[in-house]
C-alpha cells in the first residue's frame, strides 16, 4: 500500500473516531472538496476551514449516527479511490437513510489537493428533507 492510500486510511479512521484534526491534517491548505450535485451539501469548498463547516460541522449537526463506512480503498498512485455506504438518520426528519459512494481522492508530495463525491444524491435527500 501506497503512502497515499495510508493517508486516506487515516483519515477515514479518524472520521471513525469524531476526530476532525485528524480528518483534515492531510488536506492541503487550498484543497478543493466537491460534494456531489443534489446532495443536501452540494458545491466545491476550498481550504479546510470551508470543508469543517460546510461539510462535516452540517453532518454532526444534522444528522444523527451518520456513518460512513468503507469498503474498499484502490490504490492508483496520486489518485486514491475510497468505495462504501454513508449512513445516517435525518435529526429534521427521523428518516434514515443508507447510500453507497465513491470518493476520488488527489494527492500532491502527501498533501490532499482534490476531493470529489460520487453519491445516490436522491436517497439521501428522501430521509434529508423534513
Amino acid at each position: 500500500m501506497s503512502e497515499n492510500a495510508q493517508t486516506i486510511r487515516e483519515h477515514y479512521a479518524a472520521s471513525d473516531r469524531g476526530d476532525l484534526g485528524g480528518m483534515l491534517a492531510p488536506f492541503a491548505d487550498d484543497i478543493r472538496w466537491t460534494e456531489a450535485a443534489g446532495f443536501p451539501y452540494a458545491g466545491t469548498y476550498v481550504g479546510p476551514e470551508a470543508v469543517a463547516a460546510g461539510v462535516f460541522g452540517r453532518i454532526q449537526d444534522e444528522w444523527d449516527e451518520y456513518t460512513v463506512a468503507v469498503d474498499q480503498v484502490v490504490d492508483g498512485g496520486d489518485t486514491i479511490v475510497g468505495v462504501g455506504t454513508y449512513s445516517g438518520t435525518s435529526k429534521a426528519s427521523g428518516r434514515f437513510f443508507a447510500a453507497r459512494f465513491a470518493h476520488v481522492w488527489r494527492l500532491e508530495n502527501g498533501r490532499v489537493t482534490a476531493f470529489e463525491q460520487v453519491v445516490d444524491s436522491a436517497l439521501v435527500n428522501r430521509a434529508y428533507a423534513d
